[in-house]
């Protein structure tokens, strides 16, 4: 298994990209801590981890409450000996529909500042204890708004592209002590969103249902579909595996040619 003897903890371990992920790294053999701000729900994921054969216990946690951050990466570094990968897969609030001129700047400001600040406080406080163990993978997850211009997402594309950025830089800091920060590029994940049946026009110029969604996002693909939520948990146990050990700073690309690396 990629992850036999890893202690990972998944932030937004109680949502459908952060469960995705928590389930593939227990399947890989990860004893797998799920922090969240829901109980009930890192609860459900720890069931479904526990009832398949794996490892998973939950803890609440706000990612954007910079002491409960702290306090929870050191009670976890005590108990499980040391944090082997870390993974935020917490939720942005990001608001879609409005074109920038007609957009309150709140609304395009709020997922690059809970996105930032989950970022950065998440990974800070993982780090501290990677860099003294000298090993480590911290991962997230983007999407092609961070490399395609498109009508309508608010302030999503320059989320991305600021969490790409911020991975970088984190990188190029905690590499020397043997740490590798990366993240999972995405089509964009509809399973996401399987609670919405509408959705914006993103410039096409009519609202689409999720059917009309689901057909006109792969068409700008090579392969002719979306990335899903397993390609991700796929994906994401891979790149926090010892088989990706030479990859750090840098996206492992899941667009399905959508984003040709370069």
């Amino acid at each position: 298994m990629l992850l036999e003897g890893k202690n990972a903890v998944v932030y937004g371990g109680s949502g459908r990209v952060g469960g995705a992920v928590a389930r593939a790294f227990a399947r890989e053999g990860a004893r797998v801590f799920l922090a969240g701000r829901t109980p009930a729900t890192l609860e459900r994921v720890a069931a479904d981890i526990a009832a398949a054969g794996g490892s998973a216990e939950a803890a609440p946690v706000d990612a954007l409450d910079e002491a409960a951050v702290d306090r929870h990466a050191d009670a976890l570094a005590e108990l499980a000996g040391r944090i082997d990968v870390s993974f935020n897969a917490i939720s942005h609030g990001d608001v879609h529909g409005l074109p920038l001129l007609a957009m309150a700047f709140d609304d395009f400001a709020q997922p690059i500042n809970v996105a930032v600040r989950s970022q950065f406080l998440t990974t800070r406080a993982v780090a501290r204890h990677m860099t003294r163990q000298g090993a480590g993978v911290i991962l997230t997850v983007t999407a092609t708004t961070a490399r395609s211009g498109l009508p309508e997402i608010g302030g999503t594309g320059v989320t991305f592209d600021a969490i790409e950025s911020l991975c970088r830089q984190w990188a190029s800091e905690l590499g020397p002590a043997g740490v590798r920060v990366a993240w999972l590029q995405t089509t964009g994940l509809p399973e996401a969103l399987a609670d919405i049946d509408q959705f914006p026009a993103y410039g096409t110029g009519a609202p689409m249902t999720r059917a009309e969604l689901l057909a006109w996002l792969p068409r700008p693909t090579m392969l002719g579909r979306l990335t899903t939520l397993a390609d991700l948990g796929d994906a994401a146990a891979f790149l926090a595996s010892d088989r990706a050990a030479t990859v750090t700073a840098s996206a492992l690309n899941l667009t399905c040619g959508q984003v040709p690396s370069r």
